[in-house]
């Protein structure tokens, strides 16, 4: 290579070097910039954070302590009065189940029995005491229950059904029994249409092999009475195909024949 060529070739190569120097400087000086925005951006929000968090520090500190004291509250409430009271609403209905069980099994003075459950004797609370007195409680729940069925075996169809409507519970049998046990008392006060939705609430309201095609069975049997044919072929037909071991199943056939034929 020749020395001009040698010192072009130089020249060229130095001008490159200094332009992309340059270029590289410049972007590491915005780099930078952005860096330094981002970090003031911070720096200020911090400082805004902090000036309200100085600003509001007394509200914040009376907000807290008032969380600290209803959370205290809470679990004082819960230990010192609702456990005691849910105790006590327990062991004061032993004394009625008593006569409820016993009027369960009596062949006489069934009447009598209930009555005692009802209201309670010797000083002790019946079903209605409970209910009244501890009505926030499982066991004052449980006592509008035992209070419904109680007046709809005397035939107290009004009472029965206003305590038993008082009465709430998820669980697997109780709660479809109480539903259709006010049913039960529409059906005997002749109010079928008040009937065949109890019961088929009932039936719905969880799903079982003894509950369930049980209501449906009633409802079906109500919707018959009421001419309403369809609706009784479609319940009986339920149980067909999906309760045909229940007692309610076996002899199903005919009555959804006889609701078929009856339309």
């Amino acid at each position: 290579m020749s020395p001009l060529i040698f010192k072009e070739t130089m020249a060229t190569y130095k001008k490159k070097y200094k332009a992309e120097s340059k270029q590289v400087e410049n972007q590491i000086d915005e780099s930078e910039f952005e860096t330094a925005g981002v970090l003031n951006t911070l720096d200020e929000t911090a400082s805004k954070s902090e000036q309200w968090i100085e600003k509001n520090n007394k509200p914040l500190f009376l907000a807290l302590i008032t969380v600290v004291v209803l959370f205290l509250a809470y679990l004082g409430y819960t230990k010192y009065v609702v456990e005691p009271n849910e105790t006590e609403a327990t062991n004061e209905l032993a004394f009625p189940r008593k006569y409820f069980n016993e009027a369960a099994i009596a062949g006489s003075g069934v009447d009598s029995l209930l009555t005692l459950g009802l209201e309670g004797a010797n000083g002790k609370y019946g079903f209605l005491d409970i209910a009244d007195s501890f009505s926030g409680t499982d066991a004052g729940n449980l006592a509008n229950y035992y209070a419904g069925v109680s007046y709809l075996q005397m035939k107290k169809y009004d009472k029965a059904i206003e305590y038993l409507s008082k009465f709430d519970s998820d669980d697997e049998l109780l709660g479809p029994v109480s539903i259709g046990a006010i049913g039960d008392a529409f059906a005997d006060i002749n109010q079928p249409e008040d009937a065949l939705d109890y019961y088929e609430k009932a039936a719905n309201k969880k799903n079982n092999e003894f509950t369930t095609p049980l209501y449906l069975f009633k409802a079906g049997q109500i919707a018959m009475e009421l001419k309403n044919f369809g609706k009784a072929e479609t319940l009986f037909t339920e149980i067909k195909e999906n309760y045909s071991k229940s007692d309610q199943g076996r002899d199903i056939e005919k009555y959804i024949a006889a609701a078929k034929y009856a339309n």
